[in-house]
């Protein structure tokens, strides 16, 4: 292929210019049940000058590009449903600069979060954002990730003070800077984070970094209701505790994840809590919490103190999806968010419960309550037609739930390939705008093609 010949030309290196079967079909399909679709070839640039020129050469000859971090997103983002070039950005993974004074660091797209947090130990700093896997920092802000600590320190947006884009046509900007606010002109660094690689191709970020508290805390509460357990985070969040993660996880998924990871949590309702600040606010919010989730029929409320046991307790927690897919190995995981107004969140589960069990599915509930996302987990035979458009139908019900309460139909995933129909229901004329935008920094649309909007 010509295209093939062009890009060796850009990069060199023979191996970082692949059609190898198998290298085509990881950077072909996610850990999901969406359809794969390979590239026509996967290319692993080392520099902003080679995204460059790549992408000026895919613009000039209308190939789709589609920016590819760690492949772990869930609604189909980096699947090539279009062909063309597989751009994985892994090898853009040097810690530029920490600023321990400022509380910023900048850093190469490929870097992940944990390989950020090792860096920054010793400064007595840390990265907030944890959607669980080990994910790289490009492809969280290009998705606006976000996870457990969500409740505390908000979303991949909230941290993103500055970064450098490549645009479809191969020119380079930098957006935002190094301050924590800025009232100077639009804010086009917002409009790129959570784009999912649709506006342009992140080569460099400046994300804002935190002190390590004091004092932590983490604390499992078991409930035989999990309508009580959504209702017992709500009010620990309205009593202002301090919080620093709040997740559910219900009884199906917790003994998955026991089966999974030879643990003896018991099998029930269960939030997980993680208190963090100065030592005496801690240990009072602990007590208050404690009695918060007696008044809500809490079972029992247990502690770990010490980092290694908080460590387990989370690592189960983000173990859930592999778990709920360990269950079923011969079949793929469908997996939806939604997030609703806090005090909407116990109808909410309670509905996803309910509609699960009107239609005999199996399926798992779990999330970050304390921000009012959660997700369900359907484990899906994709040859069985009838089994995935069940679970579609279930899917569907659940996010016009949420939307009919004020809700939105994806509070982390994304869009992606997976909720592109429920778009203009949620946004209305505003996808018009939308629209606009990516046809102006886009003409040709190149990037990620077919996610997110449905422009042909």
């Amino acid at each position: 292929m010509k295209i093939i010949e062009i890009l060796k030309n850009i990069i060199p290196d023979k191996e970082r210019v692949t059609i190898n079967e198998t290298v085509l079909s990881q950077h072909g399909s996610d850990l999901t049940y969406h359809r794969p679709c390979l590239p026509d070839v996967v290319v692993f640039p080392k520099n902003r000058e080679e995204v460059s020129a790549i992408l000026a050469c895919a613009n000039e000859h209308k190939i789709p590009v589609t920016p590819f971090g760690t492949g772990t997103s869930l609604e189909g983002h980096v699947i090539p449903v279009r062909g063309g070039i597989s751009m994985d950005m892994s090898l853009m993974n040097e810690i530029l600069e920490i600023r321990p004074q400022d509380f910023l660091a900048r850093v190469q797209p490929g870097v992940t979060r944990n390989q950020l947090n090792q860096r920054l130990k010793s400064k007595g700093l840390f990265f907030p954002i944890d959607p669980g896997a080990d994910t790289s920092l490009g492809g969280m802000a290009a998705t606006n990730a976000s996870g457990t600590s969500t409740v505390r320190y908000g979303m991949m947006r909230n941290q993103v003070l500055g970064m450098e884009v490549v645009l479809a046509d191969g020119s380079i900007i930098k957006t935002g800077g190094m301050t924590f606010k800025s009232s100077s002109g639009y804010d086009i660094k917002s409009l790129f984070v959570g784009s999912e690689g649709t506006l342009g191709v992140i080569t460099e970020l400046t994300l804002k970094l935190y002190a390590v508290p004091e004092k932590i805390i983490a604390a499992r509460a078991v409930f035989s209701d999990v309508e009580a357990a959504g209702a017992a985070a709500v009010d620990m969040i309205r009593s202002g505790l301090s919080v620093g993660r709040l997740e559910l996880v219900d009884k199906k998924t917790i003994k998955a994840v026991n089966m999974y990871k030879d643990t003896s949590f018991p099998e029930n309702h269960t939030l997980f809590i993680e208190f963090s600040g100065n030592m005496n606010a801690v240990q009072s919010d602990v007590e208050i919490a404690k009695e918060i989730a007696a008044d809500y029929g809490c079972l029992s409320f247990d502690f770990e103190k010490d980092e290694k046991s908080r460590a387990k307790l989370w690592e189960a927690r983000h173990q859930a999806v592999m778990a709920v897919a360990a269950a079923a190995p011969k079949k793929r995981i469908m997996i939806t968010d939604v997030c609703v107004p806090i005090s909407k969140l116990p109808d909410a589960i309670r509905f996803a419960r309910d509609v699960i069990d009107q239609h005999g599915i199996e399926a798992a509930i779990f999330g970050h309550v304390g921000d009012g996302n959660f997700h369900v987990v359907f484990a899906v035979d994709v040859q069985e037609q009838e089994e995935v458009l069940l679970a579609k139908k279930v899917v569907d019900e659940i996010v016009h739930f949420a939307l009919s309460n004020e809700g939105t139909c994806t509070g982390e995933h994304g869009i992606g390939l997976g909720k592109m129909k429920y778009l203009r229901q949620e946004h209305g004329d505003a996808v018009n705008i939308m629209e606009t935008i990516k046809r102006v920094l886009d003409p040709n649309l190149i990037l990620n093609p077919g996610k997110v909007l449905n422009i042909k």
